[in-house]
């Protein structure tokens, strides 16, 4: 693997899935460089609906998500991943499901503490960087279906 966050042997389908799964984990490693690589510089927004959030640019990106989840202990599942993509184009979109689990740093092995499972559906639209030639989140929407467990774990300490 190159040291450009991502294998040189993917199809454009794979790699285009390649940017959101860059994303989450650098955000569950808490990986600034991973985390930064899916992202299509600060021409980037992150929506969240039901929240009422619409972060725009990397930079509030990075500091509403990277910093304030990425030292907890969380894991994000994506899974049915749908890309839609024409041959030779540089725009895509995918969807996905994910499920995330977030625990207060450190404390994700032991049984007793609490934590706080979401799951939802992305929506993605994504663009070719011919630069590095990764492809890269443009905008991603966050639709929450159902949460469960206790959401003050992913509140900054008081």
């Amino acid at each position: 693997m190159s040291n450009r966050h991502v294998s040189d042997v993917l199809t454009d389908r794979e790699a285009i899935a390649d940017a959101v799964l860059r994303a989450v984990k650098g955000l569950d490693r808490y990986d600034a460089a991973l985390f930064d690589s899916a992202f299509a510089s600060e021409d980037v927004t992150l929506e969240v609906p039901h929240r009422n959030m619409k972060l725009i640019g990397l930079s509030d990106i990075r500091k509403n998500m990277l910093d304030s989840l990425g030292p907890l202990d969380t894991t994000h599942m994506i899974s049915n991943i749908r890309v839609q993509v024409e041959n030779g184009a540089d725009a895509a979109s995918l969807t996905a499901y994910a499920l995330a689990q977030h625990c207060q740093a450190g404390k994700g092995r032991d049984p007793e503490s609490p934590k706080f499972l979401v799951c939802g559906e992305y929506s993605i639209d994504l663009k070719y960087d011919g630069l590095d030639g990764l492809w890269k989140i443009k905008r991603w929407m966050l639709d929450v279906i159902w949460t469960q467990g206790d959401k003050s774990v992913t509140q900054p300490p008081r």
